[in-house]
């Protein structure tokens, strides 16, 4: 199989050597060179990526990828798709799959995702609005009913659940992968017409990454695309003592935007 799994960096970090990752410095327009393949040539959207975030990659993956790759995928420098969950950082590196792990499991389902991601006590909705400005999720409902009215059910489907596929983290089969961009980034160019992020903070101005990431599952759901979860691994430590007082903080005393 032919693979190319982007690695959406804006930093030096360490790299898999496995030849199917491409390092994507995201970002890159004119920015200082970290010595990897750019986000900002032929046609890209790179300099939208303080508000779409790894998403210019992938916006560049789709237009100038070569069509004999028969399968995209996007990672983070810091975030892998991995055999399984280890205590130890740095031996989180070896569970990193490889181009041979990836033929195995694309063999089973077209499109790896990773592993749901619960909520509990929030569906995705609710934990969309305490977490962030009601306004980008509400107006790419509106956008979605417009546009391609046959996934206002998907939509609602996904809001209603309590978990979902996050970080814009996926492998794709390449026409299912040019079908997903094409639609979402239809629905993205909308929102940034109608949406006003004047005076939000640096993260808030994330908008589009974070809207993204409550879209893949409504395009999955809405066409019936079959999916393999597989772990994820974060190469550095995480205060989940932080985290978790955080969600809760938002969650019962009401903190939320818009």
């Amino acid at each position: 199989m032919n693979i190319r799994i982007l690695v959406a960096v804006h930093k030096p970090y360490w790299m898999p050597a496995d030849d199917c990752y491409l390092p994507l410095h995201v970002g890159h327009k004119g920015k200082a060179d970290l010595g990897f393949q750019g986000d900002d040539t032929g046609d890209n959207i790179s300099a939208k990526n303080p508000h779409y975030c790894e998403l210019t990659g992938l916006y560049w993956a789709w237009k100038n990828m070569p069509k004999d790759v028969e399968y995209l995928g996007l990672v983070h420098y810091r975030r892998y798709f991995t055999r399984h969950e280890v205590h130890h950082v740095e031996k989180r590196k070896a569970q990193v799959l490889t181009q041979a792990d990836f033929e195995q499991l694309l063999q089973q389902a077209p499109v790896i995702v990773p592993g749901k991601r619960r909520y509990y006590i929030e569906t995705n909705r609710s934990h969309y609005n305490h977490a962030h400005h009601t306004d980008g999720l509400d107006l790419a409902e509106t956008i979605i009913h417009e546009q391609c009215p046959e996934y206002d059910e998907a939509f609602k489907t996904v809001m209603n659940r309590t978990w979902a596929h996050m970080f814009n983290m996926f492998v794709m089969r390449r026409d299912l992968f040019d079908a997903y961009c094409s639609w979402l980034f239809a629905i993205l160019s909308e929102l940034e017409k109608r949406v006003d992020i004047t005076g939000w903070n640096t993260y808030e101005s994330r908008i589009y990454g974070f809207v993204a990431e409550r879209l893949l599952d409504v395009w999955l759901e809405k066409n019936h695309v079959p999916y393999h979860e597989q772990n994820i691994s974060f190469l550095e430590h995480q205060n989940w003592l932080k985290k978790g007082s955080s969600f809760v903080m938002r969650k019962f005393q009401g903190r939320r935007y818009g």
